[in-house]
């Protein structure tokens, strides 16, 4: 297989997993999970119950009470924070369920209001949990029906709920609830990033260079998330962290809200920022092995290297909808005229360094085609609950000369790179 048809199909399977995990119609689901516990059916009613005295049972949760003045409706705050540093709130609207048992407990509920996200996020979500007796002690149902566009938030709620479950275990045996799961853990990371390696491994032949190639990418990758996430700290996020999905790429994830268009528009920039800083380190490092001062072996690596590391960045720039670029204009440039001018002045720019290092018209339009395409089944934006603040125009030429610099400095590293290699 030919290194252009190795990244024809690399470029197949990707746009095919974003499709299924973003934008697959999968319509109204409902995910069913059940599990018996070692306790009285009043005892378990007692913390599934909402306005019960043990609703706050989880760690996540702050408080669940019943509001007095509305009945059948329970507001919950949890420890998650929204847009203003408050405890996020959920009020429920509790239903009876029609047909149970005389001797199971259950209800039904929907979700009216929210303040981190616009109600209309939650207009097909409903939720049942039955308890049901047992001869070993209580067993529960739950049911979480909504309307789903893609795997990947389908298969979100299905883990999060067994998170619960197991939670929910131990808080009965010990009186303590305590965060479950592994997968974002550090460690967990780390072994999804060299698995991610070792997949894109044959995609660039099954040898040395193949894999210094794969491995290349992935610290890309993760050097490119690293910028997220040190601009989410930044903003004063408390927690962040890095998830690694094998052969699509990594996602930084911030600890809150976004609080402003200014706070958007840096987190997103910042991934190709943070890695523009290592163009002249590598541009250097390339000078001193070319006389002596370095290995000479290192020269080719580095400018490998240097490649990857600005055509990934400048790809992530190209004004699509869900790429980088397309979030830092969509910041700065609020009509849909301004968008549409400067996406093309940006797209034209980027085009101008495929020409500048050799690349073919059809190449270049057949690329830009592509990641159109990927823009497309990328998915759709959530909603948030409260308006974010408008860019103040000192912070708004500030977005946009470290747009033109990002560009710029990778674009450079392609062209550097290029002639030396080439």
């Amino acid at each position: 297989m030919t290194a252009l048809q190795s990244a024809v199909l690399l470029l197949i399977i990707n746009l095919g997993l974003l499709w299924l995990l973003m934008r697959a119609p999968l319509g109204r689901r409902t995910i069913c999970l059940r599990r018996i516990y070692r306790c009285s059916p009043d005892i378990l009613w007692k913390a599934m119950n909402p306005a019960g005295p043990d609703a706050s049972w989880h760690h996540s949760v702050v408080s669940s009470r019943a509001l007095a003045n509305r009945r059948g409706i329970v507001e919950q705050t949890y420890r998650h924070l929204d847009k203003t540093g408050a405890p996020s709130r959920r009020l429920l609207a509790l239903e009876p369920l029609p047909y149970v048992a005389k001797n199971a407990h259950g209800f039904q509920s929907r979700i009216i209001d929210d303040s981190t996200l616009d109600p209309a996020f939650w207009n097909d979500y409903r939720e049942r949990r039955i308890i049901r007796p047992t001869s070993d002690g209580a067993l529960l149902e739950v049911e979480q029906t909504d309307r789903y566009r893609g795997l990947a938030f389908l298969m979100f709620r299905y883990f999060f709920l067994r998170r619960e479950l197991q939670a929910l275990d131990g808080w009965l045996k010990t009186g303590e609830s305590l965060p479950q799961g592994y997968f974002e853990r550090p460690l967990v990371q780390g072994g999804l990033a060299v698995l991610s390696t070792l997949l894109l491994w044959p995609f660039f032949g099954l040898n040395a260079s193949g894999l210094m190639l794969s491995t290349f990418l992935t610290l890309v990758i993760a050097l490119h998330e690293l910028g997220h996430m040190a601009a989410y700290r930044m903003f004063g996020h408390a927690s962040v962290r890095m998830i690694f999905v094998p052969l699509l790429g990594g996602i930084a994830v911030g600890g809150r809200p976004y609080r402003s268009l200014f706070e958007v528009a840096t987190c997103a920039l910042m991934g190709a920022g943070m890695s523009a800083f290592l163009v002249p380190i590598l541009a250097v490092a390339t000078q001193l092995s070319d006389v002596s001062l370095l290995p000479s072996a290192s020269r080719a690596p580095l400018l490998v290297f240097m490649l990857i590391l600005g055509a990934f960045n400048l790809l992530n720039l190209l004004p699509m909808h869900r790429f980088d670029g397309g979030q830092v204009l969509r910041q700065i440039f609020r009509t849909p005229r301004s968008q549409i001018a400067a996406s093309f002045v940006v797209t034209l720019c980027i085009l101008g360094i495929g020409f500048q290092i050799g690349l073919p018209a059809k190449m270049l339009t057949m690329g830009l085609l592509v990641f159109t395409l990927v823009s497309l089944v990328s998915g759709g934006s959530v909603k948030p609950r409260q308006t974010l603040d408008e860019m103040k125009d000192g912070e708004r030429m500030l977005v946009a000369f470290g747009l033109y610099a990002a560009i710029a400095i990778h674009g450079y590293a392609i062209i550097f790179a290029t002639e030396k290699l080439f």
